[in-house]
């Protein structure tokens, strides 16, 4: 009778550590620049369909291959309107994100929050950034984009002072309202005050193991991953950004834009 084969130990060691380095460059190479396009149709009360283009997290150094195929697709989206919730760089200047923000255009305007890393090392000339680039930054204000669509930017909520009354307050009554903040957690206590939100800070986990999911969250982002999420009336959307931060790794969790229209309805 032939003994069945068995393989060394010495086999079984070499094939480890193929299978952890095929991982491994697959998490430092591959998946932090397989950018994906998510999209939804949600419906709200706007009075003709709103397209919006969601982006967060982009913790861009420079305008590189990613940052180009990010304009890309917003550009083939053809948005209404681009917004940005926070965490555009994370070493204190602004600069390297300008060409990817010069190549981000739509009718409605491009509006940013902060996240974390604006208010843990403060951008200087943030707003005159901002300006330069035909973007505009919401710190707790808001702007009536469409007469019947009002956008509240409030600062992040985990690392800075959000006021949401301050972006309501001047919203008129009736309007379809749509926040954006950076930290996901503050979802919860304050969903009575608006229809859509969007939100990043999570990197969706970032690193995530099959059937066990993330291996860690950052502080803020309470009960959220990413994706839709509900609690009354209001839905929001939470995006696993664009960039890596900490570490420049991504497993079973690619980059990600989101396209959401707005459709009309009661």
């Amino acid at each position: 009778m032939n003994r069945a084969w068995r393989p060394s130990r010495r086999t079984v060691v070499y094939a480890a550590v193929a299978v952890a380095s095929a991982l491994l460059a697959d998490a430092l190479l591959v998946e932090p620049q397989r950018l994906e396009v998510r999209r939804a149709q949600i419906t709200v009360g706007v009075h003709a369909p709103l397209t919006i283009a969601h982006l967060s997290d982009l913790h861009t150094h420079a305008y590189g291959g990613l940052e180009r195929r990010l304009t890309e697709a917003v550009r083939a989206a053809h948005p209404d309107v681009i917004v940005v919730t926070g965490d555009v760089v994370d070493d204190g200047a602004l600069e390297p994100a300008r060409e990817t923000f010069e190549h981000l255009e739509a009718p409605l305007g491009v509006w940013v929050v902060r996240g974390n890393w604006e208010n843990w090392r403060p951008p200087p000339g943030e707003r005159a950034f901002y300006e330069s680039v035909g973007a505009h930054l919401l710190v707790n204000e808001g702007a009536l984009v469409r007469d019947d669509v009002w956008i509240a930017g409030t600062d992040d909520p985990m690392s800075g002072a959000a006021s949401f009354d301050a972006a309501l307050r001047d919203a008129p009554r009736g309007t379809t309202k749509i926040a954006l903040f950076h930290s996901p957690e503050a979802f919860d206590r304050v969903a009575t005050r608006f229809d859509v939100a969007f939100a990043g800070h999570t990197h969706g986990g970032q690193i995530r193991l099959p059937f066990a999911g993330p291996l860690w969250l950052p502080r803020g982002s309470g009960r959220f991953v990413d994706g839709w999420y509900e609690s009354g009336k209001a839905r929001m959307f939470v995006s696993r950004g664009v960039g890596t931060s900490i570490l420049p790794l991504r497993f079973n969790c690619a980059p990600e834009i989101a396209i959401v229209t707005l459709a009309t309805g009661p």
